[in-house]
């Protein structure tokens, strides 16, 4: 099996051409000190269905599949158009969470229509008010009050606390974030069956949408541990990511 890895803003991933991963060979790939190391894995085969250019599923590094990924998803609309799957600018491809539009705005950038976020409700976990909404994958935007609280959280206590809450019978990901600017904040990001990553596109999302229902400015320019990712958010709460992807490496498994 031939792959590639990529990665958007430290958000790693292995890139394989296969109708899908089995959960070990996933957890083997992903692990950091035995195996190739990622963030998770993305298999791509071609559609199923006529207006599509490919079939991507998302695997978490314990296994388990995403619904989506706004990071991994940008790889691999980047990679398919760099090994020749498609020389538009536009098209789309399949995802558990549905199609996935996106528009190349250079070599190595491009824009994503992510659809609709859906607000689900409101609660307080550990004296920390949240936000539950999809938008791909479920997602809890925590606002916190500044900078400083923020930068100060430690993520790895807090984030399976969250993550694991009977509040989310799925699981969620969780944005801790607070307002820099009008429109810009800053996030960090706690990932569903990953744990605290670099950076991540429906995190960061879920945190712009959180931010423009406050009131906030948009697009959304969120400063995540990895770089920034502008986030267009209309009066709908339908949302366009915008970042870039850059391949690592390419590799064969014995």
């Amino acid at each position: 099996m031939r792959f590639e890895k990529w990665q958007a803003l430290g958000n790693d991933y292995l890139i394989v051409e296969a109708t899908g991963v089995g959960p070990e060979q996933v957890r083997m790939l992903c692990d950091r000190h035995l195996g190739v190391g990622a963030d998770g894995v993305l298999a791509l085969a071609p559609a199923d269905e006529p207006g599509y250019v490919a079939r991507l599923r998302i695997y978490n590094p314990d296994g388990s599949e995403a619904e989506l990924s706004g990071n991994g998803a940008r790889q691999a609309l980047l990679y398919l158009r760099e090994h020749g799957w498609t020389s538009s600018d536009t098209y789309s491809i399949q995802t558990v969470a549905g199609e996935i539009r996106t528009t190349i705005t250079g070599e190595r950038t491009c824009r994503i229509d992510m659809g609709r976020a859906v607000v689900r409700f409101d609660g307080e976990i550990g004296g920390m008010r949240f936000q539950h909404l999809t938008i791909g994958n479920p997602q809890t935007p925590i606002r916190i009050a500044d900078r400083e609280e923020l930068e100060a959280l430690d993520l790895a206590k807090l984030g399976p606390l969250i993550e694991n809450h009977e509040a989310f019978p799925n699981r969620t990901n969780v944005s801790f974030w607070t307002e820099v600017a009008p429109d810009r904040i800053r996030a960090r990001i706690f990932e569903r069956g990953v744990g605290e990553t670099m950076s991540s596109g429906t995190g960061a999302s879920g945190a712009a949408v959180a931010h423009v229902l406050r009131g906030g400015d948009s697009p959304v320019t969120v400063e995540l541990d990895g770089g920034e990712l502008e986030v267009d958010v209309d009066e709908s709460l339908h949302v366009d990511l915008t970042g870039w992807a850059v391949p690592v490496f390419r590799g064969e498994l014995a």
